[in-house]
């Protein structure tokens, strides 16, 4: 099966993550895509939450810098997962997965009919639904993606403190 590389970045905001709706997969997911040829996979993450939040964003360290100036460390994702693609024709994605910070004070965004909004601790821990902004139905988000924002939301506290 062919497989594409891609980033995702759950970005971290005063315990709260910014998770958009995904009209394809019908479900509540972080911003992130596809690594375009040449770009270095930070550059495609901050790229890709730039582009579907218009929140610009940056990366929460999660490994040690190893003080070198060459060859240059690039920064590590938090882990990497195996998805299928729901996209045709049938592929794989190899998913980066970053956690990231607002570089500013951030806002929940609708842009180009895509529906985004901060999802709190709380209501990731209780799985709760999440409604559209539109009034549409609400929905929860992803067991992977409810896991994963809270350990986002953890490594932020701990990022700080």
């Amino acid at each position: 099966m062919e497989r594409h590389f891609t980033v995702t970045g759950f970005v971290v905001h005063e315990d709260r993550t910014l998770l958009l709706w995904h009209p394809l997969l019908r479900m509540w997911v972080p911003p992130g895509g596809h690594i375009e040829a040449g770009e270095e996979p930070s550059e495609a993450l901050l790229r890709e939450i730039r582009e579907e939040t218009g929140v610009e964003a940056s990366i929460l360290s999660t490994e040690e810098a190893l003080g070198i100036e060459y060859p240059r460390q690039l920064p590590a994702p938090y882990t990497i997962l195996l998805e299928n693609s729901p996209e045709t024709p049938p592929h794989q994605h190899i998913d980066l997965i970053y956690f990231c910070r607002p570089a500013g004070e951030p806002a929940a965004l609708r842009k180009d009919g895509r529906f985004l909004t901060w999802v709190d601790k709380g209501q990731l821990e209780r799985g709760e639904a999440i409604p559209l902004g539109d009034g549409g139905p609400a929905a929860p988000a992803p067991d992977d993606v409810r896991l994963l924002a809270l350990r986002a939301i953890q490594a932020d506290r701990d990022w700080e403190g």
